[in-house]
């Protein structure tokens, strides 16, 4: 079995990273070896994993006594509604905090169920096998758990460390293209924000990534989730440098609030429309380096990712974007708060702008 390993240590837990081909076969041995034990779990599945996997895991989990709950992984089911449903699972079935609460599918069945996981009797045990290239290099790692609300994206969640992630590349296989550019998109922006030599390896692989070739993937995977440990080990809770996770996050979930969290428009899509209007208006403020301005555009081009606004949005929509953009959690005071590039693996995560400017540069982007 070759697999690559991720030690994150945060204060309130340390907990193994797993990054491998068909790990899901040796599961009993990686739960023994990382010291995780229970007797009793919820499986938490997204219906769209495939039923080959699962028989794998439920038949490597024979000993255990489980119950299961089929999630219809969708930022609707991302909902108040669905947690009480889990929490009523467990509270039925009379678990307690020894027992284990296990998510198999992708970013939005992990911010769910890792949430339930969080407040049921203050803290049960939790482990995140991510199925998606998303959830792999993102959602999983960091802790961060949560629920949308009719006000916004994941304003109602907490900071919960998980006990161990599973990152199991076999699960990709069945994922449309479309899903493969949605994980790639987190990969972006870790490269962006931190690491240029990482971008300059994306430059040159991407398409071998989002074709899933093995050595390029995994490499990917790998190289993204260090770099999220650095900044989650630093700032645990989001206090400040961690802010950076959000570049392009504060247009992408205004994005999705707008069109209603429609499949036209999925999270990974609304990061990269996200990032690369942030680029834009760094550019526009003369705040990012022009050659580097140059750069992102061209890798986008090339590799035709979303990069226009206009195809999703039409002029009468600046208002209600910027009525989300208004209510992101990381703003503290009556302006938008922006995680803006100065260059490739430089970022400043306190960049403070009034409602109007931004309300201009969005009409403007619906125009040009």
């Amino acid at each position: 079995m070759s697999q690559s390993k991720i030690k994150v240590r945060t204060k309130t837990r340390s907990y193994n990273i797993i990054i491998g081909n068909n790990l899901i076969k040796d599961l009993s041995k990686i739960l023994k070896d990382n010291s995780v034990n229970f007797n009793k779990c919820l499986l938490v599945i997204d219906k769209k994993v495939p039923k080959k996997n699962l028989k794998k895991i439920y038949f490597l989990l024979k000993n255990k006594n489980k119950f299961t709950y089929f999630f219809n992984s969708s930022e609707i089911s991302k909902s108040q509604k669905t947690i009480n449903k889990l929490l009523d699972m467990l509270l039925k079935n009379n678990f307690h905090r020894n027992d284990c609460l296990i998510n198999i599918g992708g970013g939005i069945s992990g911010d769910v169920s890792s949430f339930a996981a969080s407040i049921f009797k203050r803290g049960i045990k939790f482990i995140n096998i991510p199925t998606t290239l998303l959830a792999q290099v993102d959602s999983s790692i960091g802790g961060k758990t949560g629920i949308n609300s009719k006000y916004g994206k994941n304003l109602i969640g907490t900071f919960y460390q998980p006990n161990l992630v599973i990152s199991d590349t076999s699960f990709l296989k069945s994922l449309p293209k479309r899903e493969i550019i949605c994980g790639y998109a987190e990969i972006l922006k870790h490269s962006l924000i931190m690491n240029k030599k990482f971008f300059s390896y994306l430059d040159k692989n991407a398409e071998n990534i989002l074709k899933l070739k093995k050595p390029f993937l995994e490499k990917a995977i790998f190289q993204s989730c260090l770099i999220k440990k650095k900044i989650i080990e630093k700032d645990e809770s989001e206090k400040n440098i961690r802010q950076i996770l959000n570049f392009g996050h504060t247009f992408a979930h205004a994005f999705e609030a707008t069109n209603n969290y429609s499949k036209k428009l999925n999270h990974g899509e609304a990061v990269l429309l996200g990032i690369i209007c942030a680029v834009n208006f760094a550019h526009k403020n003369n705040s990012i380096k022009k050659n580097d301005y140059k750069k992102i555009v061209h890798h986008y081009k090339k590799l035709n990712l979303p990069i226009s606004i206009k195809k999703i949005f039409s002029k009468q929509n600046p208002k209600k974007i910027l009525s989300f953009m208004k209510k992101d959690k990381k703003n503290n005071n009556t302006n938008i708060n922006l995680v803006l590039l100065n260059k490739i693996g430089n970022v400043n995560y306190n960049c403070q702008f009034k409602y109007s400017k931004i309300n201009r540069f969005l009409k403007t982007e619906l125009v040009n």
